[in-house]
């Protein structure tokens, strides 16, 4: 009779497990009172005392340069708009360079293209996963100009390699803090380690306002340029009185009151929230240890981890089955979590396939008939190639498997049975050879 849930024994546990829900009375109250005001947005795309949003918006920025300790904090309506914003603020422009993690969300390498730059991928570390000081290094050009640094799955960039390499060739650092709000390296927050630095407010991060970003930096014109591009930067320029017109075709990126309001609601509670995840990711490591096989990544010396997911590495020749299978096995163990039920069990494989095998890159597509920027000399250089980075290729393809159940509202009897489904699948990996054998036989 077979033991494994996958081959239809009884799983560890069928009861969902408890939902993430960061939004309560208090963001209600924060919503209500926007509506009461009736003023829901305040941007005028203008040089206007209403050019920098309204009282929420305004509010909600000093709070976040407060919180992290920076002199600027730009809202913004994602992540991915505030990536844009920085590159465009730097003065990217066509055929330059930008080196990019090919581990991250799309986002991170494809906002140099909208400036006709052109994203250049460097490997990450095997062990933190963020970019590899010594790969960048090695992608070094003369038309470098910016370098897109992840704090990849909540793990602060190697900030002291990365901005001394910055400073030697005199390259703009851009931060993608999407995953790590409240990590720390060295006693700075993630964030604010770079010559800019971007937040993610989007539904499925630490704290969120359903879609939404921030922006800061300590440098008053790199600032001043972001929250042009913001907010229709080419009507304002001139009423302004700006002579470096450089990127100044500006984008409506602009954050709403009501979403200002809730993120000052949930920017209160990032620090109890990321206490109790840091707590629950250490309890998971400790135990999921001790199966043979099964590594929890470390954290950089001098840092925090965030934990936006949680990452180990799996030894497919110590435990005898290859990782696939074992973490659907383990899936099968377990159900999904409330309001994500169509997901299955929070656990994935090899996180994305390494961005530069994404179509667009493999076919250097870009914008128009042409292919723009790829289409220029330094876009038909550029290497998009399987076997450029086999640090990733590795992780994604054998090595590396993330967990996402163990945040906030998640309780040690949760995390229990979690940690019993991959005891039992190690305990019964003898059954799950048979079943791979038995897959194999039957194509």
């Amino acid at each position: 009779m077979s033991k494994l849930a996958i081959n239809g024994g009884q799983p560890v546990r069928t009861k969902l497990f408890p939902a993430y829900r960061t939004i309560g009375k208090e963001e209600k109250k924060a919503a209500s009172r926007v509506l009461d005001s009736g003023i829901l947005s305040r941007y005028l795309g203008s040089w206007d005392k209403d050019f920098y949003g309204g009282p929420e918006v305004q509010a909600f920025e000093k709070e976040w340069a407060r919180y992290f300790g920076v002199k600027h904090a730009i809202a913004v309506n994602s992540c991915t708009s505030g990536l844009q914003c920085a590159v465009g603020a730097a003065g990217i422009g066509p055929g330059d360079e930008v080196i990019v993690s090919p581990y991250t969300m799309s986002a991170s390498a494809t906002a140099p293209l909208w400036y006709g730059a052109i994203p250049i991928f460097a490997d990450i570390e095997p062990d933190y996963f963020c970019l590899d000081p010594k790969s960048v290094r090695a992608r070094l050009t003369p038309r470098t100009k910016a370098l897109i640094v992840v704090d990849i799955f909540g793990q602060p960039y190697d900030a002291t390699a990365i901005n001394r390499l910055a400073k030697e060739h005199n390259l703009l650092v851009i931060e993608d803090c999407a995953q790590a709000p409240g990590a720390t390296y060295r006693g700075k927050f993630a964030g604010t380690l770079a010559d800019i630095g971007v937040y993610s407010l989007n539904y499925h991060k630490h704290i969120h306002t359903g879609e939404g970003g921030v922006v800061v930096t300590n440098n008053d014109v790199l600032a001043d340029r972001i929250r042009l591009i913001r907010n229709h930067a080419e009507a304002v320029v001139g009423d302004k009185g700006v002579t470096n017109l450089i990127n100044m075709v500006g984008f409506n990126f602009r954050l709403t009151e009501i979403q200002a309001a809730i993120g000052r609601e949930q920017l209160k509670k990032l620090k109890p929230l990321l206490t109790a995840r840091v707590d629950n990711c250490r309890y998971v490591a400790d135990k999921l240890a001790q199966i043979p096989g099964i590594t929890p990544a470390p954290v950089r010396s001098g840092a925090t981890h965030a934990y936006y997911v949680q990452p180990f590495l799996f030894d497919e020749h110590r435990v005898g089955i290859s990782r696939d299978l074992f973490i659907k096995a383990v899936k099968a163990e377990l159900p999904s979590t409330k309001l994500r039920e169509l997901e299955g069990a929070q656990i994935s494989v090899g996180y994305v396939k390494p961005l530069y095998l994404l179509p667009i890159f493999q076919k250097k597509a870009g914008f128009g008939k042409q292919g723009y920027p790829f289409n220029l000399p330094s876009g038909k250089a550029a290497v998009y190639r399987k076997g450029m980075c086999p640090v990733v290729e590795r992780m994604h393809e054998k090595e590396l498997f993330l967990h996402d159940m163990m945040h906030a509202h998640i309780k040690k009897s949760d995390l229990s049975d979690i940690i019993g489904a991959f005891t039992k699948v190690y305990k019964h990996r003898a059954e799950l050879k048979k079943t791979r054998t038995h897959l194999n036989n039957n194509g």
